[in-house]
């Protein structure tokens, strides 16, 4: 399991406590006016809306069909405070579908409640006229609607059943959401013969986790074809759990998050095994399982052993027939990024056969990146897919073979002993580098070996230097010249930006973060084109002639931190920074005739913690009629947990305030 995901099971489980029995005293449909008296909650004063409650169960039971349904109940209340918290009267309820068969929505319920002249008065959804239904995919369905008649201060309530045949859909809960939760519980009652693996997550503590076992009779029908089938009853152990957590804070994004889906209270379910008195199976099987699976799909592994001819002719043409694998690798992928034009990265899976992606130039990420498996194996070079789960798609778990926790393929090349990973669906990516949205932990080869892999942001360091140096240019005016050597992620930034906006956008960019008085000219961008390399920007510019009696400068020029990326008091969830890093600026400043120091910054040396895992320096001196300053900031981890953020808030707050320091220069008398 990943480590990050495994330390929020241990923090989550560890902050349980076992209360006594707590009856919710919530029930559709009974509202009074005591209701609409808060104006405000305690919770979060700044609120624009509050879930008063979210009450959900799921319950095994026998069907018609000679197997068992999962029977899903929710109820949501919740109070509209002011017009920013209208979309949380616009629903939307996820179905799984497969094939023709659908889960079903039943009893669906919503009513809006307003106070009008001391009276409550209903406004109810008409589900036949407001419900409506939009097909995402193949295998989601969203059925959605809008409360009527909302105003500020409306209470908001729904409910519904949905009954599924899909047994692996047990539903999840989120315990946190959006908006402040007041009280939310979930109950599930889980019979002895299905076995679920329950993968909690979060930092909030349970109010209630509770667990009853009894015994209980299931009857199901076994003939699902005779409407008057022959009935088998059985009994067998059961057991009723029941969650919940109440003044539950609303999750709110902040800077150098991955996604808040990793960070969200809540408690998923996985379908592993039958067991007695049922046929025993096992239903989630082994990662050595999966990835047979896969490699046996046709919109899979099956496409990467059939016959290739088609590729002939473009192998022939890119004249690999010699040369070392890796002169034979380089070749393939520089030719693949630059001809295959990427459309979509939402599927493992491919769309189309290998032959059409390569004669239509178009593929998902999926296509392009198994296309070139088959190219580089076309040429005896050893390659395999790699499934990974992007940033924003949330972590992927090391011990569960849950293929639906992936969404991006990648290739692995084997150069020597030495793997290189390949990523030939972005075009502006160099040979062996991988983008930033797929550093987020366990990654898993398909192959035979069935290799795990970790590929996290503690393995990135983006280095950057910053030198510039300013002098009288013995004309009464003052000129400069800057070098920026840039990491490789900002590189691939400014790539996209001048692909974008050309180099006179980013000459405009460089001119406002020196300020309006200066000129810049002769910008020089080395390596702009070489996508393996990071690149390195050189410029000159000129400054206007100070008179005035005391001058004030920024030594930074324009770089450096100019505001805290981290504003919240608090945060309750982790940092995930992209990269571990490493920042320095050098600077040499001839001081303008005439002109004498009145004043410096005072230098600094600080370490983020005893570990010294970050540190920051700022010397500045001035002799010799000029003034040096060296700027470093490093930090050599990525990932910094909820208890360190203070540390982590305060360190950067230095930073930035060391960043907007002046230099004071005075007149000579």
């Amino acid at each position: 399991m990943n480590l990050r995901v495994l330390t929020i099971l241990i923090l989550c489980l560890a902050a349980t406590t076992l209360h006594a029995q707590d009856k919710n005293k919530i029930k559709f449909g009974k509202i009074s006016k005591a209701d609409f008296e808060p104006s405000v909650y305690s919770l979060d004063s700044n609120a624009s809306a509050i879930v008063l409650a979210d009450i959900g169960s799921s319950e095994f039971k026998g069907n018609s069909k000679g197997w068992f349904s999962l029977e899903y109940r929710f109820l949501r209340r919740a109070r509209i405070i002011n017009r920013k918290g209208y979309d949380i009267a616009e629903v939307e309820i996820p179905i799984y579908a497969e094939d023709a068969l659908e889960e079903e929505l039943e009893q669906l319920k919503a009513v809006t409640y307003n106070l009008e002249n001391g009276q409550v008065v209903e406004t109810k959804l008409d589900p036949k006229e407001g419900v409506f239904k939009t097909r995402i995919s193949k295998n989601l369905v969203i059925k959605k609607f809008t409360f009527p008649n909302i105003k500020e201060g409306s209470i908001i309530e729904y409910e519904y059943k949905l009954v599924s045949d899909f047994l692996f859909n047990l539903q999840p809960w989120n315990f946190q959401g959006d908006y402040p939760i007041l009280w939310s519980e979930y109950k599930v009652a889980m019979p002895q013969f299905f076995y679920y693996i329950s993968l909690f997550q979060g930092y909030q503590p349970f109010f209630l986790n509770e667990h009853k076992d009894k015994v209980v009779t299931f009857s199901i029908n076994e003939d699902a074809n005779q409407v008057q089938g022959k009935m088998q009853t059985f009994s067998s152990g059961l057991t009723e759990f029941r969650w919940a957590m109440k003044d539950v804070p609303a999750l709110k994004e902040e800077k150098f998050t991955s996604t808040l889906g990793n960070h969200v209270s809540r408690i998923e379910f996985q379908l592993a095994e039958y067991r007695e008195p049922i046929h025993p199976r096992n239903i989630m099987g082994t990662w050595p399982d999966a990835m047979k699976r896969l490699l046996e799909l046709d919109d899979f592994g099956r496409q990467l052993n059939q016959p290739n001819g088609f590729m002939n002719d473009l192998i022939s043409e890119l004249d690999v027939a010699s040369g070392s694998d890796l002169e034979k690798a380089k070749k393939i992928y520089t030719w693949v990024r630059d001809n295959m034009t990427n459309s979509n990265y939402n599927s493992i899976y491919l769309g189309k056969p290998l032959r059409q992606v390569l004669k239509s130039k178009t593929g998902s990420v999926t296509e392009i990146n198994l296309l070139l498996v088959a190219m580089l194996r076309k040429v005896g070079v050893r390659a395999d897919p790699v499934l990974l789960s992007t940033r924003t798609h949330g972590w992927a778990y090391a011990n569960y073979p849950m293929l639906a926790r992936f969404n991006y393929v990648i290739v692995q090349m084997n150069d020597n002993g030495q793997k290189v990973y390949l990523d030939a669906s972005d075009p502006r990516l160099g040979f062996g580098k991988l983008g930033l949205q797929l550093y987020n932990g366990h990654a898993r080869v398909v192959s035979e070996n069935v290799d795990s892999l970790t590929i996290d942001t503690d393995q990135l360091l983006e280095a950057k230097t910053v030198s510039t140096f300013i002098s009288n240019d013995g004309k009464g005016g003052i000129s400069g010249f800057t070098e920026q050597r840039l990491g490789y992620f900002e590189s691939y930034a400014l790539r996209q930006r001048i692909a974008q906006a050309g180099t006179k956008g980013h000459i405009d960019e460089v001119s406002r973060a020196f300020g309006s008085d200066v000129t810049v000219h002769d910008l020089v961008i080395d390596s702009l084109g070489n996508y393996d390399l990071p690149a390195t920007v050189k410029f000159q510019f000129d400054m206007p002639r100070e008179q005035a009696d005391l001058v004030y400068l920024n030594p930074m020029f324009g770089e450096g931190w100019k505001e805290n990326p981290f504003k919240a008091a608090t945060r309750n969830y982790p940092v995930e920074m992209p990269y571990m890093v490493d920042e320095t600026y050098l600077l040499r400043l001839d001081i303008p005739e005439g002109y004498e120091v009145d004043e410096l910054p005072k230098q600094v040396k600080i370490k983020l913690n005893e570990e010294d895992e970050g540190n920051f320096e700022y010397l500045i001196s001035a002799a010799d009629g000029a003034i040096s300053l060296r700027s470093r900031l490093r930090l050599n981890r990525s990932y910094f947990y909820p208890e360190e953020y203070n540390s982590l808030r305060e360190f950067f707050n230095l930073v930035v305030k060391k960043h907007s320091e002046q230099i004071v220069l005075k007149k000579k008398k």
